[in-house]
């Protein structure tokens, strides 16, 4: 009987074992709302549980969001923003009073899971890393009070700029000017099990070196093996190669059993001019192929089998968002909810995804994108199910046309390289027809409702199509798909 006991013990160990050591990675999405033309927290709510999307990173701790994530059972990452990060570190009251107004009235019905503290503060323009440790052990001994110390888990999270060098991945290390700020951080990692906060951009690597990076390398592409000379790693793509030199980075630090969270991940659908590699084809690749690699759960060349938790960057683009025409498109949905390009979330589809070097490349239809399974776009603007378009009234004057014009190819955010000379929307080289083109993509792109077709009065819905020749215009899905 005793050894029967011992048998079913041993079987009954080995079963969790097994579970504990097979946890499935995960993929989450960012949802970034530096815009003013996004839909409401609910709406974006029913979106992401429509593609079935589990894990979702918010960068602050928005009321409104937390309670339209309210008993869906996604689990969210929430952040405290750099601005923060000084009232966070000086008082444990301060911190008290944000945990009580504005995590405890909303959970756990909101499934909040982690908190990140401070974004990239390495990089930031104000150094803030003397503040990161405070705030991270005052959001800790807040938790602890209301008993969600083992709960919730703390962390920050970083850019691949922490490093000094990161290839060969064995060699890479963390910038000595950081020391100071990253060993007592990781110990506090160690402390209470929180995992390291990564963002990795492949899309950086390559655009700033395109000459020693092939494209299909970054994304995940590539057809030969890139060798790490100490070690004889082979890496196949630069994801693991970023991955790994953090890895090896930490285990340089003698913190080599800390877990890696890769935080954000992903690809512009559009950039500068000498953004060549910024295509919605590519992003599409490169979200794509990321998404069966860690679904695959193949672990990196120097971690096999190790589970990678990965956000992809980001729900929507942000046309808040400064600096160059890139930063302002790594969605993968535009603010109606109509899909950028059409992923395949679940990472099951087997089409293979071309990539391209060019900016001439048009963005992959909703029909005959690869990965597309019919549940990849939810209309979230527009309306009903009739057809508008917005162009210029021919009764504005030129000045008026002109000025709204300019606003829209400016600050508005519009791509207007159809109008520039030798391209399809050029001819007629009038004001009223090239703004004609401009109007009608701003009202498609932020939602197609009366509100976004105003422009001062010198604009007007149509319900005919204003497309011709080669110019097409642009036309949001009707609401019924």
């Amino acid at each position: 009987m005793g050894k029967r006991l011992k048998l079913i013990l041993w079987i009954c160990v080995s079963i969790l074992a097994f579970l504990d050591f097979g946890m499935a990675s995960k993929i989450g999405i960012c949802y970034g709302r530096n815009a003013d033309n996004l839909p409401s927290p609910n709406k974006v709510s029913e979106l992401i549980q429509h593609l079935n999307i589990k894990f979702v990173r918010i960068y602050d701790a928005n009321i409104d969001v937390l309670k339209a994530f309210a008993n869906t059972g996604i689990e969210l990452m929430i952040g405290v923003p750099n601005a923060d990060l000084l009232a966070f570190a000086q008082f444990q009251s301060n911190v008290d009073t944000w945990l009580s107004n504005n995590i405890l009235p909303y959970y756990p019905a909101t499934k909040i899971t982690s908190i990140s503290v401070g974004l990239e503060v390495t990089e930031a323009p104000d150094n803030a890393t003397g503040l990161v440790l405070p705030a991270m052990r005052n959001i800790h001994t807040a938790l602890k009070k209301s008993g969600l110390d083992k709960k919730i888990k703390i962390s920050s999270s970083h850019s691949l700029a922490i490093l000094s060098r990161s290839f060969p991945p064995s060699s890479a290390s963390f910038n000595k000017k950081h020391s100071a700020f990253l060993k007592p951080m990781l110990e506090f990692l160690v402390e209470n099990d929180s995992p390291f906060m990564i963002d990795l951009y492949p899309y950086y690597a390559y655009r700033d070196s395109a000459e020693k990076v092939p494209l299909e390398y970054a994304l995940f592409e590539s057809s030969s093996q890139v060798v790490d000379p100490a070690t004889g790693l082979l890496y196949s793509n630069m994801f693991d190669a970023q991955l790994d030199a953090i890895y090896f980075a930490l285990t340089a630090m003698s913190f080599k059993t800390i877990k890696v969270m890769v935080t954000e991940s992903g690809w512009p659908s559009k950039g500068s001019p000498k953004e060549t590699a910024a295509t919605p084809e590519n992003a599409l690749a490169y979200n794509t192929n990321l998404i069966r690699h860690v679904i695959g759960d193949p672990g990196t060349p120097a971690k096999p089998g190790e589970e990678i938790d990965v956000y992809l960057f980001s729900l929507f683009n942000e046309n808040r968002k400064p600096g160059i025409e890139s930063e302002r498109n790594w969605g993968m949905f535009y603010a109606n909810g109509t899909d950028v390009y059409a992923l395949d979330f679940t990472g099951e589809n087997a089409t293979p995804v071309s990539p391209t070097n060019s900016t001439t490349g048009t963005s992959p239809s909703p029909s005959s994108s690869p990965g597309n399974n019919n549940n990849s776009s939810v209309t979230i603007g527009g309306g009903g199910g009739t057809k508008k378009w917005c162009i210029a009234s021919s009764q504005a004057s030129v000045t008026e046309l002109q000025t709204a014009l300019d606003w829209a190819c400016g600050p508005g955010n519009v791509d207007c390289s159809a109008v520039q000379p030798n391209q399809p929307c050029f001819e007629p080289d009038t004001v009223l027809s090239h703004a004609s083109y401009a109007f009608n993509t701003y009202y498609q792109q932020s939602g197609a409702s009366s509100l976004d077709c105003s422009f001062g009065g010198v604009s007007v819905e149509v319900d005919k199509d204003p497309s011709y020749g080669n110019c097409l215009y642009m036309i949001a899905p009707a609401s019924q798909g």
